[in-house]
């Protein structure tokens, strides 16, 4: 039986639910809104939603205050996870994990109205950023990739479809 994990169903010699490298990458660079996970020091990560910006084969990246816990957790750390899903049935989800490569002030345009328009939509977001124009200390936090879990379960709604047709 799978568990999530998206390994072959071993009992029942079904097949595996992991993405592609492709649909992966496609997967994460939608608008999704992402739950990243930083390790925290005598306690469980810190997990959290955030927006995030991925484009295939580039670097997830992120935007927080410096000062605030997530942003000093993410300097100590290093590295962080970031989990994306569907909400609704055939659910599917991609998760990745990876150094930070770099740490440095969020531009307002480069950075900020584009990852506000992204999640708002080009009016909204200028308002958002307009209104959070004056917040001080924002950074930009890119991480490269290393490792990903993926599951679709489309895939397996796909396979029985095509067994009940043949």
């Amino acid at each position: 039986m799978d568990h999530g994990t998206g390994e072959p169903d071993r009992e029942g010699g079904g097949m595996s639910l992991t993405m592609t490298k492709e649909a992966r990458e496609a997967f994460l660079a939608a608008v999704h809104v992402g739950v990243i996970s930083v390790a925290e020091d005598g306690r469980g990560p810190l997990t959290v939603p955030i927006w995030y910006s991925y484009e295939p084969g580039g670097e997830v990246r992120v935007i927080t205050a410096r000062a605030s816990r997530k942003g000093q957790l993410l300097e100590r750390a290093g590295r962080f996870s970031l989990c994306a899903q569907t909400e609704t049935p055939p659910y599917k989800y991609v998760s990745v994990e990876g150094r930070i490569v770099a740490i440095e002030a969020a531009d307002l345009e480069r950075d900020r109205r584009p990852l506000a328009h992204r999640y708002l939509g080009a009016a909204m977001g200028d308002r958002y950023v307009e209104s959070t124009r004056d917040d001080v200390g924002n950074v930009l936090v890119r991480m490269r990739p290393e490792r990903w879990l993926t599951v679709d379960y489309a895939r397996h709604a796909r396979r029985r479809e095509s067994r009940a047709r043949g």
